[in-house]
């Protein structure tokens, strides 16, 4: 089988959460156990950070992976949803997992795969950590997909889990309130393996709390140790002031997000804990990594500046927290007029996100080119009972050339609203 022949048969005979939602969504571990069995359990050979959470895991992952990768580990990465390419999924150091291997993989496993029939998730979760293990790679950033009990990664013993925000997302699979997210986000707590959380919130403490309690999990909250605020941003550099009651120093950091403040604590704790487990990280290599997460390690789409005059901006946040963090950031802009190009999936309400969209901002609504996709039509139809008003151009890439040509030099465009759509831009 050829790469391309290979890929086609993944995505034609897997169930792909991302592309058709809920028929993809497992609710156990089986298949996954079943399909590690199978490989020889590779996820028990190397060693492991475990990171979920609603907002933030992505960054967050990539971010120790950068460090680690600058302290010299051969480091693992993998994450999910991929934005271009499959292979952006499963990385080590930095490098994407080649071609090649994953048409070794599928042709090497093609009997149990099309016996179990896995999910596409499960199916990429064995082939990360089938890979991790054949490349021997010292330590591996693993994030989850969704959740965390249920969700194929968890059949990880990790060196430390991280729990980064929780949030309003996934809520027909996850729960209706904070605290019961948390409870699924928490399953990733093993026994006796240390827990970070990043950040503090009123539902969720109790919960992180009584669990990491229960399996004996030493348990920090992250941002009742580190106080982390943003300084500046210049020359495509944001600069944060990280400060605990023994030390303060200066980071320099290539994610722009305002809301890598509610990140940061949980990032550089985890990196202590490594540390004071005996990980060889040096305070250079920390600055160094926090420096160039993106060139390192391949992250895109986190308040990413594709050009200026007029200046294009695009994030892949999409939930309520998300899309408030980033109005939050535009208004620190100076600009003439806001245009946003927004495209989102029909599986979720999205009333209260449309709710926060400024009145005053040109929209142009579009949609990804995959099943999920909300129909650009519909999108301006539920905008326009917000009091939002815009055109509609489903067409992404058509959506921003339209954006562009309208908005004046001193204009701002935002493209956003799904990770899908700032996927399909063509100059990411």
């Amino acid at each position: 089988m050829t790469y391309q022949e290979t890929l086609d048969y993944l995505y034609e005979a897997l169930p792909m959460f991302q592309r058709v939602g809920a028929s993809a969504f497992k609710k156990d571990l089986s298949n996954t156990i079943a399909l590690c069995a199978h490989l020889g359990n590779p996820q028990n050979s190397f060693k492991s950070v475990h990171i979920a959470g609603t907002n933030g895991k992505g960054s967050s992952s990539h971010s120790i992976a950068s460090v680690l990768q600058a302290a010299g580990y051969k480091t693992g990465l993998y994450t999910s949803p991929h934005l271009k390419s499959f292979t952006e999924r499963i990385r080590i150091d930095g490098a994407e997992i080649p071609q090649e291997s994953v048409v070794q993989f599928v042709e090497e496993n093609k009997g149990i795969l099309e016996s179990l029939r896995p999910s596409f998730f499960e199916m990429t979760v064995g082939m990360a950590f089938w890979y991790f293990a054949q490349q021997e790679v010292d330590i591996a950033v693993v994030e989850v997909g969704m959740g965390g009990r249920l969700d194929s990664t968890n059949v990880l013993t990790p060196e430390f889990s991280l729990i980064t925000n929780i949030g309003w997302d996934h809520v027909q699979f996850l729960g209706d309130t904070l605290g019961a997210i948390a409870g699924e986000k928490a399953g990733i707590i093993k026994e006796k393996v240390p827990v970070v959380i990043s950040q503090t919130q009123e539902e969720t403490y109790p919960v992180f709390s009584k669990v990491a309690e229960a399996k004996s999990a030493p348990i920090v909250f992250a941002d009742q140790k580190w106080a982390v605020s943003k300084v500046k941003e210049e020359a495509g550099k944001a600069y944060f002031e990280a400060t605990t009651a023994d030390l303060s120093f200066q980071i320099e950091f290539d994610l722009l997000g305002n809301y890598q403040r509610f990140n940061l604590p949980g990032i550089l704790e985890t990196l202590h804990q490594l540390i004071q487990a005996g990980w060889t990280i040096s305070h250079e290599a920390i600055l160094k990594g926090l420096s160039q997460v993106s060139s390192s390690t391949g992250l895109k789409g986190r308040w990413q500046v594709l050009s200026t005059e007029p200046l294009v901006i695009c994030d892949t946040g999409h939930n309520e927290a998300g899309i408030r963090e980033i109005l939050n950031q535009l208004e620190t802009y100076q600009c003439k007029q806001l245009w946003m190009v927004l495209g989102m999936v029909q599986d979720k309400d999205i009333t209260q996100v449309l709710e926060l969209l400024p009145k005053d901002a040109s929209y142009v609504f579009c949609q990804a080119l995959i099943p999920r996709a909300m129909k650009a039509e519909d999108l301006l139809a539920k905008a326009r009972l917000q009091g939002l008003s815009g055109v509609c151009i489903p067409d992404v890439n058509e959506a921003i050339d339209f954006a562009r040509k309208k908005a004046a030099v001193d204009d701002l465009i935002f493209i956003g609203g799904s990770t899908f759509v700032v996927a399909e831009i063509e100059d990411l």
